[in-house]
């Protein structure tokens, strides 16, 4: 079960409202209806989860490029709005080369359901998706969320817990 929502900082505090991503294909469709919730180019917070699997932090502001962190990245590339987020400069490729195809990605250590032994497994050739964080690791770090503390996040709750640490946990709550 997916959730996303936008937070925009106003001089009044953080406003929340729920967002459909149905019709967002790309992060640049995406940074422009964070932009839209926007007012005077204030900090807007796009924040995705999918249950017990990763959560993904989208900063924008202005016209500047969105900043981005993903909690899990080999968890987001199996999803269609993970897919979003993890970018070619995010992922360390050259613009236009798609790399590994994320479908057939042996990301669980197995290859066709037989398990790999130690000396049959090859040296990593830095194309494979990993279960670690990826991007931004200091994005919300003014804002009282470091590095550490992000990736210490555990994805069931962790936009509760930026909510809570930017003083929007009740507004997050009203669009949940």
């Amino acid at each position: 079960m997916y959730f996303a929502a936008l937070l925009a900082r106003t001089e009044d505090g953080w406003e929340a409202s729920d967002t459909e991503l149905d019709d967002v294909e790309t992060l640049a469709d995406l940074a422009e209806l964070a932009r839209e919730a926007s007012t005077d180019d204030d900090t807007v917070l796009v924040l995705i989860e999918q249950e017990d699997a990763w959560f993904g932090v989208v900063r924008v502001e202005g016209e500047d490029d969105p900043r981005i962190y993903v909690s899990d990245a080999a968890a987001a590339a199996r999803s269609s709005y993970g897919e979003i987020l993890l970018t070619d400069e995010l992922l360390g490729r050259e613009p236009g080369d798609d790399g590994p195809d994320l479908d057939s990605l042996d990301l669980d250590g197995t290859e066709e359901g037989e398990p790999v032994s130690a000396e049959d497994e090859e040296e990593p050739s830095g194309e494979a998706i990993t279960h670690n964080p990826l991007g931004d690791g200091g994005i919300l770090a003014d804002l009282g969320v470091g590095p550490k503390e992000l990736r210490a996040l555990d994805p069931d709750d962790a936009l509760s817990a930026i909510a809570e640490a930017l003083g929007a946990s009740e507004v997050l709550e009203t669009v949940r």
